[in-house]
């Protein structure tokens, strides 16, 4: 059989293109109401953002023991205040860009604002904590980071890695300004300002074996 010319392969190429751009333009897109009924009828998570739905990855052993000890020191430093802590159960939509989530721990104070009549989903989360993984880390850290600094309320935002003992911490200092800093020393705390509030990071990682990790 006679090997392609160039203008056979430059067809074939574009008929791809063609192809993928059409199957990509007919890619069917969900409105942020269909998105809400499907995930609350459905057993696993998923974010939306832009007329799709992504599903979520379940957590490590070392992310859920961290997840668990990050709650449990916050709330026992806020019984009794104005300021609640939630797990990962509890979605956040950002309302400047759309993007609807579930942060690992997030904390709220006075008055939570929720979308609608489900009181299922935040509008107003005052520190986010997301516990990084590998697959995550980069999203994390860039875009999501930026969808999240959209949030008026939003003053205090925590990374923390499951492989070893690293915290990064950024804390708002002005509408565009954010103060960043960060910590490798088990021996280390790290406060959260905005809720005046410890985060020790022996506790954070509390029978949570690094070195397997």
């Amino acid at each position: 059989m006679p090997s392609p010319t160039t203008a056979d392969a430059r067809t074939c190429y574009e008929l791809f293109e063609t192809s993928a751009a059409v199957s990509m333009q007919s890619k069917p897109r969900i409105t942020p109401a269909e998105y809400l009924a499907l995930e609350r009828a459905a057993e696993t998570k998923s974010e939306y953002f832009n007329g799709e739905m992504f599903a979520m990855a379940g957590a490590s052993y070392a992310h859920n023991l961290i997840t668990g000890n990050v709650i449990t020191a916050l709330h026992a430093q806020l019984r009794g205040r104005d300021c609640t802590v939630s797990a990962s159960d509890l979605r956040v939509k950002v309302p400047a860009t759309g993007l609807y989530t579930y942060p690992d721990v997030v904390v709220v104070c006075d008055t939570p604002r929720l979308e609608d009549e489900h009181m299922d989903t935040l509008l107003n989360p005052k520190v986010i904590i997301e516990v990084l993984s590998e697959s995550t880390a980069d999203y994390d850290r860039g875009r999501k980071f930026e969808h999240y600094r959209t949030i008026d309320s939003f003053v205090e935002y925590v990374l923390i890695a499951q492989d070893k003992a690293h915290v990064e911490h950024f804390l708002r200092q002005s509408p565009t300004q954010w103060l960043f800093s960060e910590t490798n020393r088990i021996e280390d705390t790290i406060a959260l300002t905005s809720i005046d509030c410890q985060l020790s990071l022996a506790d954070v990682y509390a029978k949570v074996d690094l070195h397997s990790a």
